[in-house]
């Protein structure tokens, strides 16, 4: 469980950077206090924290494809952008699909 929770802290908090950066103080805020509803031994937990995840990981796509449009119309490389904030889209998802294990399921009453 504590590997999930760690994947989980990561991903909200490479969101939070994402959404500091834009200026987006609320998600944020958000984004630092979801790792904390692991805390609440209730399944419903772990549906917001799963759909937050993928959700995060859709933020990260259409971030992939924002830079992407915007490199290409400067000539610049654009390769490297996908590869890094792929992986960073894929840790998200990750994070969100390791939350829906039986082990995990166990441990969160309905």
């Amino acid at each position: 469980m504590a590997s999930r929770a760690t994947l989980l802290t990561l991903a909200a908090l490479l969101l939070a950077a994402h959404f500091l950066r834009e200026g987006l103080l609320l998600l944020v805020f958000l984004c630092l206090l979801a790792p904390w509803l692991l805390l609440v031994k209730r399944r419903w937990s772990l549906v917001v924290l799963q759909v937050l995840a993928y959700a995060g990981a859709a933020v990260w796509g259409g971030t992939i494809f924002s830079l992407v449009r915007e490199r290409l119309a400067l000539g610049r490389e654009w390769v490297g952008v996908v590869i890094i904030l792929g992986a960073v889209a894929l840790i998200t998802a990750a994070a969100g699909l390791l939350l829906n294990s039986a082990t995990v399921k166990e441990r969160y009453r309905r």
